[in-house]
């Protein structure tokens, strides 16, 4: 059974869908690219390791449930040995730094083992204020300042978008395509989650055939094989939230399935 969204499905943008779907999109597009790029390109899934600092982790613990039983526990034994200790300490959190692993894809010339072309999907981590985003803005702003060809894919609304020159729209989703040999022109598909994912020409070298990706063959042939349609309740909330036109426009479309 299809998505029943025409494009993105917004319910795979939640933290407990995010990361498969990410590993999923990364290896479609992989594959999907790998024949029609040989013999004279390979398509190498490579992987980034940072780690969060203090600032930017997720704090690390046991669930509120186990926390309130266990102060209640110790808030016992603080009682019955108030006479042997005169300082109660504050029970706290101490944020825990977080290993972080992030693919993406290199298209490589096959002779030569030059990168011609960077394949990135934006995770929450890329696009959220911190480590990741420092991070990944460094290596993006290197891709741009070289002969490597840039393709950026951000499938997540609720984030802080990429910087792009001389473009003030809004959109929900967005797909940059930028050609070295066009800088500082590129190519911005804006779209929203009403409309189908854009396809476009693929980038490679000057003179070379260039492939069409479409993105929608990919993310519906995902689903089917994720059985995400067996496994998202379409009658819990949308995380993150829409705008109210959105949600009216997502709640017509969700009453007839």
């Amino acid at each position: 059974m299809p998505s029943p969204f025409p494009g993105v499905d917004p319910y795979l943008e939640n933290p407990e869908y995010w990361s498969e779907l990410h590993h999923r999109l990364i290896t479609a597009i992989a594959i999907d690219l790998s024949l029609p790029l040989r013999p004279k390109y390979q398509v190498a899934i490579e992987k980034r390791t940072y780690f969060s600092t203090p600032e930017d982790t997720v704090l690390v613990g046991i669930p509120d449930a186990s926390v309130y039983r266990g102060r209640t526990q110790k808030a016992s034994t603080q009682q019955q040995s108030s006479t042997a200790i005169s300082t109660v300490p504050i029970q706290v959190e101490v944020p825990m730094l977080e290993e972080v692993r992030e693919a993406y894809l290199e298209i490589r010339e096959n002779i030569t083992k030059k990168v011609i072309t960077l394949i990135e999907v934006l995770s929450p981590k890329n696009k959220r204020s911190g480590e990741g985003r420092i991070a990944y803005e460094k290596k993006r702003q290197q891709i741009l300042s070289s002969e490597t060809n840039l393709v950026e894919i951000d499938f997540l609304r609720s984030l802080p978008q990429m910087p792009i020159l001389k473009y003030h729209g809004v959109s929900d989703y967005r797909i940059l395509v930028s050609r070295a040999n066009r800088r500082p022109l590129s190519d911005l598909y804006p779209f929203s989650i009403r409309d189908r994912i854009p396809a476009f020409l693929f980038p490679l070298q000057t003179g070379d055939n260039e492939p069409v990706l479409d993105l929608q063959i990919l993310f519906n042939q995902i689903y089917d094989q994720a059985g995400y349609d067996l496994r998202i309740d379409y009658k819990q909330a949308i995380i993150p939230g829409l705008s109210t036109q959105d949600q009216v426009w997502a709640d017509d479309l969700l009453a007839n399935i």
